[in-house]
């Protein structure tokens, strides 16, 4: 559901976060970014220009994309947030951006709707497969922004849960918080009862916020949360695992166009793949969410932690 961002749908987060700007201009990132590079439409010949969708997790991940580069000596420039992923994607294609953090999953469903892999190697090949011949991904990391299946500590611990499965035992205590689609879609219970037998007593149809408060408040025992949600980490949350895959594995991937994905830049941008974690992003959009920090001093700050500078 998140990032799905299809032309007939946007995602969730997207739906609330981005707008279709940069939609009429040709070049979708004109103005300076946070990061005080120059703008895309000005970069020095040869350099990286890192896109990104409207919303602050996917600014932050072009931005440590462009920290890396730079410290290696690569020219990386990033500039405003376009929008949706038919505008950005658009941009990739016409040359106004040569690279931009994308989700593997979301991504395969962009160009096949009706895609059944979960898995992360079946849904990374089938995403290689619809590629235009001019971009590639590089390797995923093992951060992952997807649907959850989410409690509270304390229902964990009183019901030993580690995975949906374990809940599905307690399918007549469960009311299940959700957005409204989540009742009638494969990722969502749909899926759960199929997969997992997971029948909950009662559903509560929720938006945004409302979701984890419903949760944290015991009004709900379940939860559809997303996997780098600040709540998980500020309300101490449990993610349950999801062996069966009925929920996409969305990967964070870099889509970039192969006339700059030269042998440097893919060993600089596989190593910040190699460091990014759904815990640390997950901290990271905190940072910038809750505690209104800086997103380009949050992005210079994770290069210097895990020594890609």
């Amino acid at each position: 559901m998140k990032r799905t961002m299809s032309v007939a749908a946007l995602t969730l987060t997207a739906t609330l976060a981005l707008a279709a700007c940069g939609g009429g201009s040709s070049n979708p990132l004109s103005k300076n970014s946070s990061t005080g590079k120059a703008p895309a439409g000005t970069a020095a010949a040869g350099a990286i220009r890192v896109g990104a969708a409207n919303f602050p997790e996917s600014q932050l991940i072009a931005a440590i994309y462009a920290a890396a580069l730079n410290a290696k000596g690569v020219k990386a420039t990033t500039g405003d947030p376009i929008g949706a992923r038919e505008v950005y994607l658009k941009a990739l294609q016409q040359g106004s951006i040569d690279l931009v953090p994308e989700y593997a999953y979301s991504l395969l469903t962009y160009y096949q709707p009706s895609a059944t892999q979960t898995a992360p190697a079946a849904v990374r090949a089938a995403v290689i497969k619809k590629l235009p011949a001019t971009e590639m991904l590089l390797n995923a990391a093992a951060a992952e922004d997807s649907n959850t299946v989410t409690v509270t500590k304390q229902t964990a611990d009183k019901w030993d849960l580690k995975t949906i499965a374990d809940l599905a035992k307690h399918s007549s205590q469960v009311t299940f918080a959700a957005p409204p689609e989540f009742q009638g879609r494969e990722q969502g219970l749909k899926g759960l009862k199929e997969k997992y037998n997971l029948v909950p007593k009662s559903f509560r149809a929720l938006q945004g916020t409302a979701i984890a408060q419903a949760l944290k408040n015991n009004q709900a025992q379940a939860a559809n949360i997303f996997s780098t949600d600040p709540s998980i980490k500020t309300d101490g949350f449990v993610v349950l695992q999801d062996p069966k895959h009925v929920f996409g594995t969305d990967n964070v991937v870099p889509l970039i166009t192969k006339a700059k994905a030269t042998k440097q830049v893919q060993t600089i941008l596989d190593a910040v793949q190699a460091k990014l974690t759904t815990d640390n992003l997950a901290e990271m959009d905190k940072e910038v969410q809750v505690d209104h920090k800086d997103i380009a001093t949050v992005a210079k700050q994770f290069i210097s932690d895990n020594g890609l500078g």
